[in-house]
């Protein structure tokens, strides 16, 4: 079994950005961005953050794999939060 170390730094230019959640389609993706954003507005770390949000996304999808719940929760958080991208992501179907 080989294991893949995800690491990165997922920080907005401005940390008090504001996304607007309500146009996310999908529950989880909307909790992750959610929570995530609200962890970095009271001063949680980004790494501290990030694996809070990928113990969300288990909760949600427990059939996930921590290295696909980490690699999705990454990409939302790259999307929504550092690139601040409007477009859809891949994900489930909640």
């Amino acid at each position: 079994m080989r294991v893949i170390l995800i690491t990165t730094s997922l920080t907005c230019q401005d940390p008090k950005v504001s996304i607007e959640t309500s146009r996310i389609g999908r529950k989880c993706e909307r909790a992750v961005i959610t929570a995530y954003q609200e962890l970095r507005d009271v001063g949680q770390p980004d790494m501290q953050a990030f694996a809070a949000c990928t113990t969300l996304y288990r909760i949600h999808h427990p059939e996930s794999s921590l290295t696909e719940a980490r690699r999705l929760v990454a990409e939302w958080i790259d999307h929504h939060v550092v690139r601040q991208d409007r477009g859809r992501t891949r994900g489930c179907d909640c």
